[in-house]
């Protein structure tokens, strides 16, 4: 099978896809506080993401246009390997840590504020995709679902630099910033798949 410019933009579509739905279902079991294994669900959108980077780090040099788009996709796919693996990893090393050892509470703090620092310039590069690409399905005549991705983006970007700039105990509250990353990343998702369907 060979790796086309537009069957991988339908995989990278469709792992975006994957993980705006995960991190939905994510979102809902933690609101309704409902357990759930995070080694299990965060383990599995590190997977994704691995193959997200690969995926539109291809896409990336294969493109004719939309580089900038395809660019930060696949950087804030990095930056959400760190993040998740930092989750993974550090949480309960440094929560352990933190309630054994007079005084060490403020590690976990800031391990959990570096995680959310990442986590939020990913989501700032997955709106600035969502800009691109969205701006370019309108220029191919989708102006609707064009319009509603660039808006998304721009709102994504948007809320998560006030976070980045401002903390997160700023004036926005995170989930915000989080909902606007995921709604940003899913219409992201359903515009890659209309430029499929259009292109040559």
């Amino acid at each position: 099978m060979e790796f086309t410019h537009k069957r991988i933009t339908l995989i990278t579509a469709s792992l975006l896809l994957i993980l705006a739905i995960s991190q939905g279902i994510y979102s809902a079991l933690y609101s309704a506080e409902i357990s759930f294994s995070r080694q299990v669900a965060w383990g599995l959108e590190a997977l994704v993401f691995t193959l997200l980077v690969a995926f539109a780090g291809a896409a990336m040099v294969q493109a004719k246009n939309a580089q900038l788009g395809w660019s930060a996709i696949a950087f804030s796919a990095v930056l959400n390997i760190v993040q998740v693996s930092i989750g993974l990893t550090l949480f309960s090393t440094f929560g352990k840590v933190a309630g054994t050892v007079e005084g060490a509470q403020p590690l976990i703090g800031g391990v959990v504020s570096l995680s959310f620092m990442i986590y939020y310039a990913a989501k700032v590069l997955l709106g600035l995709a969502a800009l691109v690409f969205g701006l370019s399905f309108i220029a191919k005549g989708g102006k609707a679902i064009g319009g509603l991705t660039a808006l998304a983006g721009g709102v994504a970007m948007l809320a998560n630099g006030i976070l980045i700039t401002f903390g997160r105990d700023g004036f926005l509250p995170s989930a915000v910033a989080g909902a606007s990353g995921m709604i940003a990343t899913l219409l992201l998702a359903i515009c890659l798949i209309s430029l499929y369907r259009k292109a040559d």
